[in-house]
Formats: structure tokens, C-alpha cells, sequence
């Protein structure tokens, strides 16, 4: 069984801070800002943000980059000393990644309505008829990781009604707009 933490609250804060530098990370580069900070023995061993839509990968979450690199790191598929700090509430994807590699604890920030799987949608991490268990801590930062979703999502609604009312500015000055024929690239 999992060991029970006395959570420090301040160091909490502090490396869900980093998550959030790191989900500014994926911001920057167009992705959804997630971002994952794994500690072991109360130092920074790794770091992640979301980045499926660069990477061309849907297993890109932020929680699975900074697991494939603290496992690199330690040269270890397990890492049953370490904590996950990660601004949102892992999805049933990154949660089982979790319990696979025996993470002894996670801690997040903002809740996730509609994939949340660590008690919003479905609880994994409570799930009795799996083999391992993490600690879970919520709502860490909860305002500080919901902001930045929300802020993120707010800034993309309004880039992309603005295509759509440049064309029709365009249609009501009398401009002509059209398609660009671009042939995708051969591979």
C-alpha cells in the first residue's frame, strides 16, 4: 500500500507554481497550458507540458512527458517515490499512467468537469479493484490553474471570431476574398 503524506502546504504552492510555468510553456506554443512538475525527495527531478497538437502525438500530455523523462532520468519504469504536480486533474490516460508506475502521490490544481479522473468524471486513484493507489491532493492553486484555462480559452474564442469578421469586413467594403489552392506536401 501507498504511504500517507503529511502534505506541506507551502511546498504544495510552491512546485504547483512550476506546473504553471510550464503550462505557460505549452501556451506560447498554441497548445491547451498544462503543465506537470515531478519532484522525488523534495527536489525537481522532471517537467512537462501539454504538447499532442506540436508533437503530433495524443499521448503528449503534460503528465506523460514529465513521466517519460523522470523514468529516463531514474532508468526506472516505477517511480513509487515520486509526486505529480500537474495543473489539471489528470485524465483517464495520465491517471493510469500514474497508478502503472506507482507514483506515491499527485497533487492538482483545477478540476476538470468533463475528463477528470480523479473524481470529477470518474476516480481512478479510488478504484478498489486496481492494485495501486496514489494520495490525492486537489484544488492547489485552484484559482491561479483555473484562470489560466479560462484566460487561454477566452483568447482563443476571440481569435477565431476575428478571421470571420475580417471576411465579412471585407465582403461590407467591397473587397474580393479568396481561397488559396495550397498542394498539401508530398511525403
Amino acid at each position: 500500500m501507498t504511504p500517507t503524506f503529511a502534505p506541506d502546504l507551502e511546498a504544495d504552492r510552491a512546485f504547483m507554481r512550476l506546473a504553471l510555468d510550464q503550462a505557460q510553456n505549452a501556451w506560447l506554443l498554441g497548445e491547451v497550458p498544462v503543465g506537470a512538475v515531478i519532484v522525488k525527495d523534495g527536489k525537481v527531478i522532471a517537467t512537462g507540458y501539454n504538447r499532442p497538437i506540436g508533437d503530433h502525438d495524443p499521448t503528449a500530455h503534460a503528465e506523460i512527458v514529465a513521466i517519460r523523462q523522470a523514468a529516463h532520468l531514474l532508468g526506472n519504469y516505477r517511480l513509487p517515490e515520486c509526486t505529480l504536480y500537474v495543473t489539471l486533474e489528470p485524465c483517464a490516460m495520465c491517471a493510469m499512467a500514474l497508478l502503472h508506475a506507482r507514483f506515491a502521490r499527485v497533487v492538482f490544481g483545477a478540476r476538470d468537469p468533463k475528463t477528470g479522473a480523479a473524481g470529477s468524471v470518474v476516480d481512478l486513484f479510488a478504484e478498489p479493484r486496481l492494485n495501486h493507489h496514489c494520495d490525492i491532493t486537489p484544488e492547489i492553486e485552484q484559482e491561479a490553474c483555473s484562470a489560466l484555462l479560462q484566460d487561454f480559452f477566452r483568447a482563443r474564442r476571440k481569435e477565431q471570431k476575428r478571421p470571420e469578421e475580417s471576411v465579412h469586413d471585407a465582403c461590407l467594403s467591397g473587397i474580393e476574398v479568396t481561397e488559396l489552392d495550397i498542394e498539401p506536401p508530398l511525403c
